[in-house]
């Protein structure tokens, strides 16, 4: 049986970002605490900084849990939904901002590379929208992370943009599913905003001047939370123009 929302009481909503403790998916599980909601975080190897931004996020006034889950793992992606919707009491959104950004020369990638990046980048984002169409109230929100430069060729990422290549068709996909139960199914593409693991100050200067920008994607993150059910489907590039 779906998850009908009561009507007669207003809730917090209540939201998992998988990816959640460090770097970008830390700015967005913030953001969403900030503006009002419950927040779970799925992490894998980052035990310390998750538990760092669960103290951040109840400093919100936010309820919020972290969650151990190697999302490469089918199974450890729908029990991250369940122990997530079970800490928090139900799900309202759910953020797929999980991944890996690593650098695989076509000459010199194994299949162990190619599958640990799609793996997490494009599989876990699936499974996990899976299992969380099981728990998601009718009305709620599923938010992909994507990124606003699969357009170009980049000849050193080659498996990393097919991943994100598939999160825009994954987004489409999931839009036209669940869009019978009012849920919205919507992707952040963002460009430069936050500075790559590996990359130089002075690199990552000439290729974002205006600095980190991290801040900005999460409040596109937090818009297609409570988006109307009719925005559904959509892209929306958080570049600066980098990409017209």
């Amino acid at each position: 049986m779906t998850p009908q929302r009561p009507s007669t009481v207003k809730e917090r909503r209540r939201a998992l970002v998988t990816g959640g403790a460090v770097r970008l998916g830390r700015a967005i599980a913030l953001a969403l605490a900030r503006d009002g909601m419950d927040v779970a975080i799925g992490y894998h190897r980052s035990a310390r900084p998750a538990r760092r931004v669960v103290e951040e996020l109840e400093a919100c006034g936010a309820r919020s849990a972290a969650v151990r889950a190697d999302l490469r793992d089918p199974r450890a992606a729908h029990r991250l939904v369940r122990q997530a919707a079970r800490a928090l009491g139900g799900l309202d959104v759910l953020v797929n901002g999980a991944a890996v950004f690593v650098r695989t020369p076509l000459g010199r990638t194994t299949p162990a590379a190619y599958d640990a990046i799609l793996d997490l980048n494009l599989r876990g984002a699936f499974f996990c929208a899976q299992a969380a169409a099981a728990v998601l109230h009718d009305g709620g929100h599923i938010v992909n992370v994507g990124d606003a430069g699969i357009d170009r060729g980049w000849p050193g990422y080659i498996p990393y943009t097919m991943s994100k290549a598939g999160i825009v068709a994954l987004t489409r996909g999931l839009a036209a599913a669940l869009g019978p139960r009012r849920i919205a199914v919507n992707c952040v593409a963002p460009g430069a905003v936050l500075r790559p693991v590996g990359f130089s100050r002075a690199r990552w200067a000439r290729l974002a001047p205006g600095g980190d920008r991290a801040a900005e994607v999460a409040e596109a993150v937090v818009f297609f939370a409570r988006c109307p059910a009719y925005v559904t489907g959509q892209i929306l590039r958080v570049d600066g123009g980098q990409h017209p």
